[in-house]
């Protein structure tokens, strides 16, 4: 049995539809909300079945991927995140890259070499790479039109991950990624399936309206903390607040806050884009965080550890 474990944002499922494009074969999807990281605790295989990993910590998950590989399946790992270090095994392929400027949809564009490029943007733009993603569109010469579509679709896709569960999301993300997988272009998925496209942007237009009429908690030249309400659109749009405000303030770190079912904070941090370093390692020095460079997030952070966490926040990126 062939098993595909994404991560259910925009990288992870605009990976997944390129390699499917590519490479077709009937699968079991593993996948969740950007937070459910640890997805191959998940799996039960058997020796011969074949799993294909995308955007999801090989760190995090490394205690699952050793016993996976003990029996016998062979895995192919491609991933931006935290890796530790990287087993050594015959059936492990790993494709893993933890630079600043890269995100699992472009590496998967690498591997195929560009075969399915569209989707890679749409990936890189939905991971806020705009720079990367603009100077990987280049070579599909699209129009400006063009470019805000695919730029909006990641943006979106990306949106629709963020929440405490799958009920507070528009779609769940494996649904969303079969209204997608059939589509060689974003494009066509677009022009075809604009139901899907026009729910996103609506939804994604009234949550970020609501996110922007909040005031941060904290803030200096160096950080800044918003604490959102405890309401599903504040869960939704949790993480694309944190990239907005990213890239209207670029020489500053930003940390969303908002209210999860275990009674705490689940925190979206963003590094300085000026630097897009430290997120990682910040998130990753607390119990359920983790991430990349330039962004990362903590799962559950104790009401009373807020303080903690804010002094914890402007010592990292206080320059």
């Amino acid at each position: 049995m062939q098993f595909d474990v994404f991560n259910g944002d925009a990288d992870g499922i605009c990976a997944l539809v390129q390699l499917r494009l590519a490479q077709p074969i009937t699968s079991k999807l593993i996948t969740g909300v950007k937070r459910d990281i640890q997805l191959l605790e998940q799996l039960s295989v058997q020796e011969n079945d074949r799993v294909t990993v995308l955007d999801i910590s090989l760190e995090k998950n490394r205690a699952a991927l050793d016993r996976i590989l003990l029996q016998g399946v062979k895995v192919f790992y491609v991933d931006h995140h935290q890796a530790g270090v990287i087993p050594l095994h015959p059936n492990l392929e790993a494709l893993i890259d933890t630079a600043a400027n890269i995100c699992t949809g472009l590496l998967v564009d690498q591997y195929l070499k560009g075969k399915y490029r569209a989707w890679a943007v749409t990936a890189a733009f939905g991971d806020n790479l705009i720079e990367n993603a603009k100077n990987t569109a280049h070579s599909l010469s699209l129009t400006e039109t063009q470019l805000k579509q695919i730029h909006d679709l990641g943006i979106c896709i990306n949106y629709n991950a963020y929440g405490d569960s799958i009920t507070d999301l528009h779609f769940a993300p494996d649904e969303l990624y079969r209204e997608l997988a059939p589509y060689t272009s974003p494009f066509d998925f677009i022009a075809d399936n604009s139901a899907v496209y026009q729910k996103l942007l609506a939804g994604y237009a009234e949550d970020m309206a609501q996110a922007r009429q909040t005031q941060p908690e904290y803030c200096t030249t160096a950080i800044a903390v918003y604490i959102l309400p405890d309401e599903a659109w504040a869960r939704r749009v949790n993480g694309v607040f944190g990239n907005a405000l990213a890239n209207q303030n670029p020489a500053r770190a930003h940390a969303v806050l908002s209210h999860n079912a275990k009674g705490g904070y689940q925190v979206s941090v963003r590094a300085p884009l000026t630097t897009k370093s430290g997120a990682d390692e910040l998130c990753s020095s607390f119990k359920t965080g983790g991430g990349r460079k330039s962004a990362g997030g903590i799962n559950h952070l104790p009401l009373n550890q807020l303080s903690v966490f804010i002094n914890a926040f402007e010592r990292k990126f206080h320059y």
